[in-house]
């Protein structure tokens, strides 16, 4: 009997064993069944999350470029160079390979290869020749690092604005950052259980994508003739600062532009800031005349002794000129015979006809922060107000509303949209934006236009605007000179002058104009901004490059020949500067192998603006490094350049 209860008994334990065996593996098989079938894909994102990590791999941000299509913003790509020590096939080799090849000593080399430490980083920087070299050697990684680069230092940077953080700021580079900046792409990288990257194990998923182009109206040799001319007139005028821009009146295009303030190049005043611009808005106050039939050029006025209360406040001419004709008037610049014949307009034809020319009203032109200037409306002038702005005071303007107002009596009445951008295109090379010249509004007839571009002729040969008269061909301008208003003392400020000159050449036939403005200078505008304009001028004509219909100077070149005072002055082909500044020809350049070539002269100790104009007549790109007269070039005098190379030219402040 008990042997046989004890049988049954372990057979029962064992068939208790035998169930908890299955029933834990039934559980153990549910559970993997949970855990792989059901929950399969959250594990494995969690265990791919723990040893990799994706990473955005940054786009080359797109170009900039001039008319001509010359670089100004690009992104250079530059790569860092690291070293596995203990993935190295041959530590010798590899050392001899990296001094060579990253050009760094023995000694680093070593520090590169030494096994003390798992990882090392070359010093520096390395362009593309060090990924067609290293690329496949086991033990040395490369890391793509890119940056934005401005091959011509600060030319045109505040039109062309910064990159900060992959993101345009100012200038053309924020206005296109959408077009420019590209698309990122990816790629994933292990890890180890640490969370640290694991050398070589570098995935890309995605490619980026580069940013488009942007080719801007500007021409670079025009913008460093423009930049280097206005630095040197701001010195010479002991002012604080000044604008300059050339325009083609025809297409409103914008072929240099550039702003100084406080010594610094870093700023856009002549979008962004408004001033009253005095006497350079005179000929928009005969044009209301002319076009509204009130006046002519033949009226007479009378501005007594230089003398007149208006409104209750005086009002001065520089000297008396008794009677004269509006044409006079407009000649000499005088603030009352203006003034006095603007009586004949209404506030409303009055303000209308600056309406019209653009005055008050922001341009847009393709750059943040323009400004859109101040003319008030008739009901808030006081008595005054119709005198004040027929001379310039009591309105607001951009540098570029005036150098489109006076584009459009360049032109033939016609105001054009003021472009700076060409075209846009994007990463594939498609068309985004086509930059075509626009007619804003006809302002005023063909006939008032000439009218008035032949008085202002007058006023450049033998008014206010001599100094910027130039041999062969006729301009046309005026000079402005306006108080600075101190807004703390609640007057104007004498002695502190906005000196001003804006003309267009040939005056028969307009292809530039020509604006030019000092800041508090110390001279009035005829003789300090005058002869920046002049200096502007004779520095296109010399410049092999520039963007001008040489064909239809040589055309009015040859009509508007004039007397020389001894031997005739040989025509367009050798437009010369005064002697006082350069009376230097350019030699020809030798075609040799199929490439023409000049030698870069010796400019060392010329005025600055001379030996820009030398090299630029030679047909070279100039760049300036230091301040000052210049002491060298590079490449160095004696050197044979094809046309179009840069020349470095070095100062005394500089480091070469």
């Amino acid at each position: 009997m008990r042997s046989s209860s004890q049988g049954r008994c372990v057979g029962f334990r064992r068939r208790v064993l035998l169930g908890a065996w299955l029933l834990a593996g039934l559980v153990v098989l549910g559970r993997a069944a949970q855990i792989q079938v059901l929950q399969g894909g959250a594990w494995r994102r969690m265990a791919m999350e723990q040893h990799q990590t994706s990473t955005p791999i940054a786009a080359a941000r797109g170009s900039i470029v001039d008319r001509n299509g010359v670089p100004l913003a690009v992104s250079r790509e530059s790569w860092v160079v690291s070293v596995a020590p203990h993935e190295l096939d041959d530590p010798q080799a590899a050392r001899a390979l990296l001094t060579e090849v990253l050009g760094i000593s023995s000694g680093t080399a070593r520090h590169l290869t030494d096994k003390s430490d798992p990882w090392h980083q070359a010093p520096g920087r390395y362009g593309a020749e060090v990924r067609e070299t290293l690329t496949d050697i086991t033990g040395v990684y490369l890391d793509r690092e890119l940056e934005r680069s401005y091959p011509h230092g600060d030319v045109a940077r505040s039109m062309l604005g910064r990159v900060v953080d992959g993101e345009g700021a100012g200038g053309i580079e924020q206005a296109y950052d959408g077009l420019l900046r590209g698309t990122a792409g990816r790629q994933v990288v292990a890890q180890d259980s640490d969370g640290r990257e694991i050398p070589g194990e570098v995935f890309e998923v995605e490619s980026p994508v580069a940013g488009g182009e942007v080719r801007l109206t500007i021409d670079l040799d025009l913008q460093e003739i423009a930049e280097e001319a206005l630095a040197e007139a701001i010195e010479t005028a002991e002012a604080r600062g000044g604008d300059i821009l050339v325009s083609d009146p025809r297409t409103g295009e914008i072929l240099a532009m550039a702003s100084i303030g406080d010594g610094s190049k870093d700023v856009l005043s002549a979008v962004t800031t408004s001033y009253e611009p005095g006497s350079t808005l005179k000929p928009f106050t005969v044009a209301a005349l002319l076009k509204t039939g009130r006046g002519s050029l033949a009226d007479s006025v009378d501005t007594g002794k230089g003398y007149w209360q208006v409104g209750g406040h005086p009002l001065r001419d520089v000297s008396a000129h008794g009677v004269i004709t509006l044409a006079e008037a407009l000649r000499v610049s005088s603030n009352i015979g203006i003034a006095k014949a603007a009586q004949a307009l209404t506030h409303a034809q009055q303000f209308e006809n600056l309406r019209d020319f653009g005055f008050g009203v922001a341009t847009g032109i393709e750059l943040p922060g323009e400004a859109q200037g101040h003319l008030p409306n008739p009901d808030r002038w006081s008595a005054r107000s119709p005198a004040s702005l027929a001379i310039g005071y009591e309105i607001g303007v951009t540098p570029l509303q005036m150098t489109a107002a006076y584009g459009a009596l360049a032109n033939g009445g016609s105001l054009m949209q003021p472009r700076l951008v060409r075209e846009a295109r994007g990463p594939d090379g498609r068309l985004e934006e086509q930059g075509e010249p626009t007619v804003i509004r006809t302002v005023v007839p063909e006939s008032v236009s000439k009218t008035i571009s032949r008085a202002l002729v007058e006023v450049v040969e033998g008014g206010t605007g001599t100094a910027a008269r130039i041999e062969t061909f006729q301009v046309a301008g005026k000079s402005g000179t306006s108080y600075v208003y101190d807004p703390d003392r609640g007057a104007y400020v004498t002695g502190r002058y906005f000196a001003s000159f804006i003309g267009f050449f040939p005056a028969d036939d307009p292809q530039l104009v020509v604006y030019v403005k000092l800041n508090e200078a110390q001279r009035y505008g005829g003789a300090a901004a005058a002869p920046v304009t002049r200096a502007t001028m004779e520095a296109v004509l010399a410049a092999r490059q520039a963007p001008i219909d040489r064909r239809a100077l040589l055309r009015v070149a040859r009509s508007n020949v004039r007397p020389a005072p001894t031997a005739p002055q040989a025509r367009f082909a050798s437009v010369t500067l005064s002697a006082s500044d350069d009376a230097w020809t350019p030699p020809a350049p030798v075609t040799t192998g199929g490439v023409a070539r000049v030698v870069v002269p010796d400019v060392s100790g010329l005025p600055a603006r001379v030996a820009v104009r030398r090299l630029h007549a030679l047909g070279f790109r100039v760049a300036w490094e230091g301040s000052g007269p210049p002491s060298g070039t590079s490449p160095p005098r004696g050197a044979r350049l094809a046309l179009g190379d840069t020349v470095w030219v070095r100062s005394r402040g500089s480091a070469r």
